[in-house]
Order: structure tokens, then C-alpha cells, then sequence
């Protein structure tokens, strides 16, 4: 009787001083991811636009039209802008007396981009390319053509966008026969644009 009891005894202190199953043990918690929005790479926008036309001589106005830009992103701050527009209608009159002048723009750039607050965000761009003025007698006529601009983006939802954006563009034309020669006659013609912007 003595026996079977230390037996029961000692066999219930290994039990105790064994290690518990796996399924007794505690398990931490994995933290929570919290999900992410999906990301867009890419920006496309057209819209309406206009430009002043301070190349044509006897212009006291400008020309509206349409713009229109793309944009690849990489990261959350940069990306690369190709952007072109055509302006061909008179916003006023006073156009008339030097034709019917038209104006391309052919640009590409650098763009940085941030959000501001909310659905706000804003971009800043340099570009470089051609403009070219059509229906006056303008020498040559396409010109190399740059500047800077900045923008603002109202998010309706998160691939659609307001668009609102404003350039100071530089060309250099010649005004026939006004200004003879083919000597640097740097103009700055103020640009703007209005419209919708999708990502994908």
C-alpha cells in the first residue's frame, strides 16, 4: 500500500515538472495590418485651357482652347509629365486685326507632387519642348518653348480629380516684317488650364 502510494506520488511530480502541450501554450496576437488603398502609377488629364499670346504683335488677348497632360509616377513624390495643348480660339475681338493666330504647345518634364490636406493635393512641374504659332506671318515658326508651373487636384474619389494648373511659358519668335532676323526675341506667354484628372 506504502508503495503504490509513493509510485502514485512520484509519477504525479514528473508529471507536474513536464513541460505543457503546445496547444496549452499562449499564443501572441499578430499585430493588425491596417489595409492599404491601391496604388496608381499613372495621371491623365484634359480639360479646357488658354494662353496669352504675347509673340503676335497688336494682340491685346489670348487664345483658349484645350490642354492636356500624362503622367508617370514613381514613389509618392515624382514622376514624369508629357503635356500639350491647342489654342485657337479668340477670347476677345481684338485678335482679329493680325489674322487668326493658333497656338501647340509640345512640352515634357520632371514633376514633383504632395498632398495638402484632405482631398487636396498640389504639384509643381518644369517642362521643355516646342510651341508652335500658326495663321500669322511669324519667323520660324516653331520655337523652342519651357517653363514652370504649379497645380492643384481636388480628389472626388480616388481615381478622379479637379484639376486647376497655371504656367509661365518662354518662346522665341520673330514677328515678320516687323522685327527682321532670326536674333532671340524671348517671349513669356502666361498659360492656364482647367479640367479632370484620372488615375490608373
Amino acid at each position: 500500500m506504502k508503495r503504490s502510494l509513493m509510485l502514485m506520488t512520484l509519477a504525479a511530480a514528473v508529471t507536474a515538472l513536464l513541460p505543457r502541450p503546445a496547444s496549452s501554450q499562449i499564443v501572441m496576437e499578430k499585430p493588425h495590418v491596417r489595409p492599404t488603398g491601391p496604388t496608381y502609377n499613372y495621371t491623365v488629364f484634359a480639360g479646357w485651357g488658354y494662353t496669352s499670346i504675347n509673340q503676335v504683335n497688336q494682340s491685346r488677348s489670348g487664345l483658349q482652347g484645350f490642354s492636356a497632360s500624362f503622367t508617370r509616377d514613381w514613389g509618392k513624390y515624382f514622376g514624369l509629365t508629357v503635356d500639350g495643348g491647342h489654342y485657337a480660339w479668340q477670347t476677345t475681338a481684338s485678335n482679329a486685326a493680325v489674322g487668326k493666330p493658333s497656338v501647340d504647345y509640345y512640352l515634357a518634364g520632371p514633376e514633383l507632387h504632395a498632398a495638402l490636406y484632405g482631398p487636396t493635393s498640389m504639384f509643381v512641374h518644369g517642362l521643355l519642348g516646342i510651341a508652335h504659332t500658326g495663321g500669322v506671318n511669324i519667323s520660324p515658326a516653331a520655337s523652342p518653348a519651357g517653363g514652370i508651373g504649379i497645380g492643384m487636384d481636388y480628389q472626388f474619389t480616388p481615381r478622379v480629380a479637379l484639376r486647376l494648373s497655371g504656367d509661365d511659358v518662354f518662346s522665341d519668335f520673330t514677328v515678320v516684317p516687323y522685327q527682321q532676323g532670326f536674333s532671340p526675341h524671348i517671349r513669356w506667354n502666361a498659360r492656364a488650364s482647367l479640367g479632370v484628372a484620372y488615375r490608373f
